[in-house]
């Protein structure tokens, strides 16, 4: 897509900053749905893509020797405040930032939309999110491969239909639902499952 994907990212920031900064510290330390990381662990995480230009992505992937989860770790303790406050002034200072690595740009939303959701489920908050900004987001990660973090194969075996929006993707078994929950699923988050009806949420399970 075009340049029109920033002020959709830079409005989704903007609200987790807002949210993150009701937080107390107790907040910080909850486990998110990214498995092994905290509330504060995605926060720097955040920080850290915002960061990330086209150069710097490979050379960092080279420097952790081609290992995406071992990138993303060394990024986040890179960019991991001593406290979360520290960590918070870091996020707002890269919000209205444009850099990316060599991805789609719409790939921006995925990531703020699902670690926005990864970071507020487990605290039981919940937004609104712009129905284009979600639609966008799961375009782009149905049309990714798995070994870049998509779901381009599991949309082969499972028909993914929105309730919310005019939406349907894939072929096969139908799984049906909200589309920020067909995002989630086809994200790896097995959480937004139980969102979901129809015979593909089998298919999206064993997927996962």
């Amino acid at each position: 897509m075009t340049q029109d994907v920033w002020p959709l990212v830079h409005a989704e920031r903007a609200a987790l900053i807002e949210d993150l900064a009701r937080l107390d510290d107790e907040g910080w330390q909850e486990e998110s749905l990214c498995a092994g990381w905290t509330v504060h662990d995605v926060a720097a995480h955040l920080v850290d893509t915002a960061l990330t230009t086209r150069i710097g992505f490979l050379v960092g992937l080279a420097r952790a020797r081609f290992d995406f989860d071992r990138q993303n770790a060394e990024g986040v303790a890179h960019r991991r405040g001593d406290d979360p406050q520290e960590t918070l002034r870091r996020l707002r200072q890269v919000a209205r930032r444009t850099s990316t690595p060599p991805a789609p740009l719409d790939s921006r939303l995925v990531e703020e939309v699902v670690h926005g959701e990864d970071i507020r489920r487990p605290l039981g908050l919940t937004r609104r999110y712009p129905t284009e900004a979600v639609t966008r987001a799961l375009l782009v990660q149905t049309r990714t491969s798995a070994s870049f973090g998509g779901a381009k194969e599991l949309v082969g075996r499972v028909r993914l239909t929105a309730t919310d929006t005019d939406l349907e993707l894939g072929a096969g078994p139908e799984a049906t639902g909200p589309a920020l929950s067909l995002l989630l699923a086809v994200s790896g988050r097995r959480v937004a499952l139980d969102d979901l009806s129809g015979p593909g949420v089998e298919t999206l399970a064993t997927g996962l």
